[in-house]
């Protein structure tokens, strides 16, 4: 039995694939955001459950990701968001992934593998309406097509932007944001290149912009049941997926006034029983909770006590009834009627649940419950 261990609720997942996936009109497609190992909560396995839940695309970071995701059996169209290097242009195109590109240089880079291939490449061109961080700025869009236009090596399936405030209550920017986009679909127009797929929309962009859901949205955090934010105007009724659990590895009987942990940052307050939890920051349980966070024990919520370390945590469960070493110890998710959300964990860290995700998803420890064929048990 492992100390420390994430479960992974695939019908969980299910269920939130199907509150996006009934916000969209009949010609909008979802395509499954499933970049930095599904944002902790494991690539594979949640990419083969996106796949039956019937995926039009998938989407990655990295060129590796879609590597691992073809080696493990995913076969449908694979967008990769960062683009391809050099090297993996000529695996990239056997596999059939798709790059975002957004260089000129890039661009010819493709065509010319693909032209040496005997084939046309994919690809979706990524232009910057405004969040100012990747694609091709609007002034120089005339140029990049020109460019591009010529290039009979690529198959420009797509065209892509990014909200950069779609989870705020103010949709103002997300709204020149759409204008921008639909001006650049009227420039590939111009220039008789019509891609059969556009796409803007995050998870929040589908919740609060139905206008803007052009042919394929990208839902990522809402298929993991955290909401975007907590300004959206339509609430979604999400399940969360992840549960980060541990044990209580020994119990003891602290006297007043001693300090607990590195630093002597707590002192108990009368005779105390704590509990020592083997889970700490190297396990994605950030420091940052030391004094400030909670867990569940007997269903009961308990006080993280003194500071994180790499490995441990001490929590007060004097307040908890026969509490036992080995008994089942809750850091996000459910026990009983008591919840910890990744939300909460991100308000006390003043960071958000992507963060908190990824960071507890890196525990070697998964297990993946409710497969749609069969529980998948321990995944890699």
């Amino acid at each position: 039995m492992p100390l420390s261990w994430v479960e992974i609720d695939l019908a969980a997942l299910r269920h939130n694939w199907g509150e996006a996936a009934r916000r969209l009109g009949e010609r909008t497609f979802l395509v499954g955001v499933v970049k930095s190992d599904a944002y902790g909560h494991g690539m594979v396995p949640v990419s083969r459950e996106l796949v039956a839940c019937g995926a039009r695309f998938l989407a990655v970071s990295k060129y590796w990701e879609a590597r691992e995701l073809r080696a493990r059996g995913i076969h449908i169209p694979l967008i990769v968001l960062l683009g391809l290097e050099r090297q993996d242009v000529e695996d990239a195109l056997l596999r059939d992934v798709r790059p975002v590109i957004f260089r000129v240089d890039h661009a010819r880079m493709v065509h010319d593998v693909a032209l040496k291939m005997g084939r046309k490449a994919p690809v979706h061109v990524k232009v910057d309406t405004g969040m100012n961080r990747l694609g091709v700025v609007w002034d120089e869009l005339p140029r990049f097509l020109d460019e591009i236009a010529s290039l009979g090596g690529l198959e420009i399936e797509g065209v892509i932007s990014h909200f950069a405030a779609a989870d705020e209550a103010d949709k103002a920017y997300c709204q020149d944001q759409v204008q921008c986009f639909e001006s650049v679909l009227r420039a590939f127009g111009d220039r008789g290149i019509r891609p059969p797929y556009a796409h803007i929309s995050n998870s929040a962009g589908l919740l609060d912009l139905p206008h803007a859901h052009f042919q394929l949205v990208r839902p990522g955090i809402m298929l993991y049941g955290s909401q975007p934010s907590s300004d959206l105007l339509q609430p979604a009724g999400l399940k969360p997926v992840m549960t980060f659990k541990s044990r209580v590895l020994q119990l003891k009987t602290v006297p007043p006034d001693r300090p607990i942990g590195y630093g002597r940052t707590y002192r108990t307050r009368g005779v105390s029983r704590v509990a020592t939890v083997p889970v700490g920051y190297d396990d994605g349980y950030s420091r940052l909770l030391s004094n400030r966070g909670a867990v569940l024990v007997r269903g009961v919520r308990a006080p993280v006590v003194g500071r994180v370390s790499m490995n441990m945590i001490t929590v007060d469960v004097t307040h908890i009834g026969d509490v036992q070493p080995d008994d089942e110890v809750v850091l996000l998710g459910r026990q009983g009627d008591e919840r910890i959300t990744a939300e909460e964990l991100a308000a006390l860290c003043d960071t958000i649940s992507y963060e908190i995700f990824c960071s507890i998803g890196k525990n070697r420890h998964k297990y993946f419950l409710g497969a749609s064929e069969g529980d998948c048990g321990r995944g890699a």
